[in-house]
């Protein structure tokens, strides 16, 4: 579970195709701190999780698998060396909470139908277009 809130932007140092997955190899340094191997950690709000961990501080990274379908559905397909990407560590049970309980899973795209460009982030979404599907899920999150 990850509250939303953003620790850190890492970078991204590699992306490599490894058998029928996508590895991200991510530089930071505060996701550092505590992570071992096998933790979870959302990158750009999607949960993956710690396969190898390597350095420390400013020359430290992680990596994490990607499957193919996580890949194409997210905006991972537009990641190369350098790109910036958010990250959070999962939240701790014992600590506060801060933002919001979510889950960083996937359960379906929506298509962005309309927003604007805002001085505080780079667009400010006002309408997104779901399947009637995915719909019901978020009706039904919203409602209990």
């Amino acid at each position: 579970m990850f509250t939303g809130l953003i620790e850190e932007q890492g970078k991204i140092l590699s992306v490599s195709k490894t058998g029928g997955f996508m590895r991200l190899c991510i530089g930071c340094s505060k996701v550092l701190e505590d992570l071992k191997t096998g933790d979870s950690v959302a990158v750009n709000g999607v949960c993956l999780t710690a396969t190898e961990i390597s350095g420390s501080g400013e020359k430290g990274c992680f990596s994490a698998d990607v499957m193919p379908e996580t890949f194409r559905r997210t905006n991972f397909r537009l990641l190369h060396a350098g790109s910036a990407v958010n990250l959070e560590r999962a939240m701790k049970a014992d600590g506060r909470f801060g933002g919001h309980i979510v889950t960083g899973h996937i359960d379906g795209t929506g298509t962005v139908h309309s927003g604007k460009e805002m001085p505080c982030c780079i667009i400010s979404v006002q309408k997104i277009l779901l399947s009637a599907e995915l719909l019901k899920k978020v009706l039904l999150l919203l409602t209990e």
